[in-house]
């Protein structure tokens, strides 16, 4: 009966052990390189939080119409080490980024640098993507 006991429980402890691993994805998976872009819009809002950060912001078109992006950032420790802080990002605040394209999302994008309205920029890209970081 021990033995049962402790074979459920090492085979549950391992089915959540690999969980985070499966629910991680690659940039290839789903960003399309060859997809290049720049955004320039209003934040809308700023989650930070693991294992990556999102960027809600608005960005007008040239027909006036108006497109609500989400941005995948980096984790916020990298984010911090990195010199940004939560605070930087306030609601309403003019924000660009580059970055590439979603593949099946169209309004979905990875982030690789950030530009605040103060003219600060900072690399927002995660491990996995183009360049790994040599674009900072």
């Amino acid at each position: 009966m021990k033995t049962k006991i402790f074979l459920v429980l090492f085979v549950a402890g391992a089915l959540c052990a690999v969980q985070p691993a499966q629910a991680h994805h690659a940039f290839a998976a789903e960003y399309d390189v060859e997809k290049p872009l720049t955004l320039t819009g209003i934040v809308t809002r700023m989650e930070w939080v693991n294992p990556h950060g999102w960027i809600y912001m608005d960005v007008k078109q040239p027909d006036g119409k108006v497109k609500h992006w989400t941005i995948e950032t980096s984790g916020p420790s990298q984010l911090s080490r990195r010199g940004l802080k939560k605070t930087d990002f306030v609601d309403g605040m003019p924000l660009t980024v580059k970055g590439y394209q979603g593949k099946k999302d169209l309004v979905l994008a990875n982030g690789r640098t950030l530009v605040l309205a103060d003219g600060r920029s900072f690399y927002i890209g995660s491990v996995g993507g183009p360049n790994d970081g040599a674009d900072r």
